[in-house]
């Protein structure tokens, strides 16, 4: 993988999906079955399309489908060649390590080395009280948790002793890797000390941009870089992840996504405490200071360029699905940002 900013050129083009309940053409809501076959499809187009990475988020709430990314991604796997599968994230401070690399490691086997896992805390913190751990456990949960996955990562016997689930001694953990190391990202929303945590433990760096400008986010990619060099550490490719929609035209594409992107928002809103979603909002979202990639293929492809530049990034995500967006505009989407907007990404940082 690129870790070079000098060679934006060859930037990965990825997808992301929290398997989203949908609505039919008919605007009959979808089953979470449903909709979890729908995702599977959705993979298979995206390989299809040429695109590098497809990656399900993990979230124990009705208004997503996918509690088990796993599942779901060893399907898709069955019925894929190229394309590289993984989370968007997985929450490892709810889950337990040694179980989250054995389902890894398995998923790396059934694909042929084609796993990946993004490991992250969550935006929601529903699995904490589901899976029985205690909120006030919040940072030593996901730094314990963390330091331990690291060690089964090398592959080799571990001894480790914490606070937050029993000891292991010389615990040899099964299947392994073909390639003798697992890719894994950590998931950052924003926070200084989580972009430290990541290059100290040798992960690399998955910026959550969801919110303003790509720019803002460059002082996380200049200290990552930092840290690395500080540490010791080789480079180590940093990703973004950022909302979009991709139709045959602006107008289209804001039409077809605005209804979902106002129902989620408005859906969280009510639990946080922020402002009804509007029109207004969505169009700022979606401009150049946004971070939105909702549009034409032309106009998302300069979109995604620009920040390609901006942070220097290996690998670009588009959290495709938002909200209520229906099965037959997400494939389009899928489509258009593979055949159209990919090569024209490519073509403008080649440029």
């Amino acid at each position: 993988m690129r870790v070079n900013e000098n060679d934006l050129s060859s930037v990965q083009l990825g997808l992301d999906t929290f398997g989203d309940i949908t609505i039919d053409a008919e605007g009959t809501v979808l089953t979470p079955a449903q909709t979890i076959r729908n995702v599977v499809d959705q993979a298979v187009l995206a390989d299809e399309v040429g695109l590098s990475f497809f990656g399900v988020g993990e979230h124990h709430r009705p208004e997503f489908a996918v509690s088990s990314p796993e599942i779901v991604l060893a399907a898709a796997a069955a019925r894929t060649r190229r394309i590289h599968l993984g989370t968007a994230v997985t929450v490892l401070s709810s889950d337990d390590p040694v179980r989250v690399f054995e389902r890894f490691a398995t998923l790396d086997a059934v694909s042929n080395g084609r796993a990946e896992v993004v490991l992250g805390r969550g935006s929601f913190i529903e699995s904490f009280p589901l899976f029985g751990y205690d909120l006030h456990d919040y940072e030593v949960l996901f730094e314990e948790k963390l330091e331990l996955f690291s060690r089964l990562r090398d592959e080799r016997p571990v001894t480790w002793q914490g606070t937050t689930r029993a000891p292991l001694v010389d615990a040899d953990v099964h299947p392994k890797t073909e390639s003798g190391r697992l890719p894994a990202w950590i998931g950052v929303g924003g926070s200084p000390e989580s972009v430290v945590r990541a290059a100290r433990h040798g992960y690399g760096l998955m910026l959550a941009v969801i919110g303003g400008p790509a720019a803002r986010f460059r002082p996380f990619a200049d200290l990552y870089r930092r840290s690395l060099d500080q540490l010791g550490r080789p480079a180590l490719p940093i990703g973004m992840h950022s909302p979009g929609h991709v139709a045959d035209t602006d107008e289209q594409a804001w039409d077809e996504a605005y209804d979902g992107f106002q129902a989620m928002h408005d859906t969280i809103g009510r639990e946080r405490g922020w402002p009804p979603f509007s029109r207004l909002a969505f169009q700022r979202e979606v401009g150049p200071e946004g971070a939105a990639y909702v549009g034409s293929p032309e106009t998302v492809a300069r979109k995604i360029a620009d920040a390609v530049r901006t942070l220097g990034v290996d690998r670009f995500n588009l959290k495709f699905a938002t909200g209520t967006v229906s099965h037959d505009k997400l494939m389009r989407s899928i489509e258009l940002y593979g055949t159209e907007v990919a090569p024209r990404v490519r073509e403008l940082l080649s440029s």
